[in-house]
Parts: C-alpha cells; structure tokens; sequence
C-alpha cells in the first residue's frame, strides 16, 4: 500500500512476480486484479491464519461503516484515504457522496497497480470532487500540498488510515506520520484508523507467523502491534464512542455484537 513503492517491471508497471499486498487484499475481499503470485501467497497466508479474509472483509465493512458515520452524523465533507489500496465495490467517495453529494475526496497511495486504476476513483458527483496522489504517506508534507489542490485544508478533515500504519515497522515513525498529518489538519477533523494487532485477547498471536511467512515472500513487509500500541496512535484526540475496539465491532450493523476480529479500528476527533 501507500509505504512502500512496488518494485516495477518497467515502464511503471508493477512486478507481477512478486505478490503485492494491494493485490493480495484484493483477493481476500474477492477481487480479481490479481496475479497468480498474489493468489498462491495470498491463499498459503489463508491456510496459516483462516480469519485474514474475515479481517480483510471487516475493514472492508469497517470502512463503509465510518464513512456513512462521518458524512451523516457528524457532517464532514472532505475525505484524505491514505493508502488506498485497488478501487473495488463502494469505495470511500461513493460511500461519502450517497450521504453528502458535496463531499470531496482525496486518495493517495504510491503503488504503479493502484495508479493503473486509479480512474475509477476519479468519479465524482457534479457537487463534488475527487482526486488521487501518487505519494508516500511517510512524506505528509508532499502528501498535504498535494491534497490541498481538491480539499480545503483550514476545514474540517477526515484523514482514514485504514490498514497503513502496519506497513511502517518503525513504531516511533508511524506516530510522526499521525502526528504531522493530524496537525495540518484543523479542528474537527478526525483520524479513522484500523491496524492488525498480536493482542490475544482478539486472537491476534496466530497473525505472527503468518506475517513471517509474508515478510519472506512477498512485499511490503508487515507488522502487528499491540492494543496499547495502536493507542498511542490517538494520543492527542478524542477517540468517539465505542473507542478502540476490534474493528468488526465498531458501531456493528443491525446490532448485536459481532465476533471480533485481531484488527483494532477507531474514529478519533481532534479537538
């Protein structure tokens, strides 16, 4: 995804020989832009770990969930997906615009697979916009001035980091990338944030040999954190009710209390 740029088999195309995790996602949520290197990793990982497409398919819902939350109920308007991964069904600008046909929209992400299809992304509502950025989300500063084109960064944003931050191993380095994004935002804006975890309590330790196993055979390497972790992502805002929980029980659809999944997922406000 957005951390690290795919290595290229020429002319900006991405090495299909190598499995990629935009690609892999892609087929855990049942897409087809895939490679046979994506599918034969992505479905060994499977076999370790059975609950990854349960994890991939309950971002997924996750993503649709807060997007719906933050359009209607809390009435934002401008969306920053960081790390957007390859367009599929409902993305963030049709989830947003269904509510809010004014909502603008900015994607971004720094993989060539991605970049191919980015098109699809730049559909829009006559009231609104959309735009995608070709950049690294471990350069906010590119990152912003770019984005700054199609929103207006002295309003209220919604910066989504969704399955990204697991991608910068460097913990101390992830939190700079929080915190420079979120402080060039003002406030009202809000971090959604999810992140695989190794926490037990979500059954999160069976995720570590799996992520072994994918380090060693495909790119970009991946790494789950704790709970506590995850938290310090959100050191400076207001996290909104239910807070940081599995991200499959974050404000669940038709009730109940769903499984959870070892992917913490949370909407944080600054204030």
């Amino acid at each position: 995804m957005a951390e690290n740029r795919t290595p290229t088999g020429g002319a900006g195309l991405p090495d299909t020989g190598v499995a990629h995790n935009a690609r892999v996602w892609n087929h855990w949520i049942g897409g087809t832009d895939t490679c046979e290197a994506d599918r034969r990793v992505g479905d060994h990982v499977a076999g370790m770990f059975p609950v990854v497409r349960e994890i991939a398919r309950a971002d997924r819902a996750f993503l649709r969930r807060a997007v719906t939350f933050l359009a209607g109920e809390r009435g934002m308007r401008q969306f920053l997906d960081l790390g957007t991964g390859l367009p599929t069904a409902d993305n963030t600008h049709q989830i947003a615009q269904r509510v809010a046909p004014d909502a603008r929209i900015v994607y971004v992400d720094n993989d060539p697979a991605v970049l191919a299809h980015s098109r699809t992304l730049l559909t829009s509502t006559p009231e609104g916009g959309t735009d995608y950025v070709d950049a690294d989300v471990r350069d906010p500063g590119t990152v912003l001035a770019r984005a700054a084109r199609t929103l207006d960064l002295a309003r209220p944003v919604a910066v989504m980091m969704l399955g990204v931050l697991n991608f910068v191993p460097d913990h101390d380095e992830a939190r700079a990338v929080v915190r420079a994004t979120m402080a060039a935002v003002p406030s009202g804006s809000c971090l959604v944030l999810t992140h695989p975890t190794s926490d037990a309590a979500l059954g999160g330790e069976g995720q570590i040999p799996a992520m072994r196993f994918w380090n060693e055979n495909a790119t970009p390497p991946i790494t789950a954190r704790s709970g506590a972790e995850i938290a310090a992502f959100l050191d400076g805002l207001e996290p909104l009710e239910p807070g940081l929980v599995s991200c499959s029980q974050w404000h669940p659809e038709g009730g109940g209390r769903p499984a959870p999944v070892p992917q913490y997922g949370a909407v944080a406000l600054k204030p």
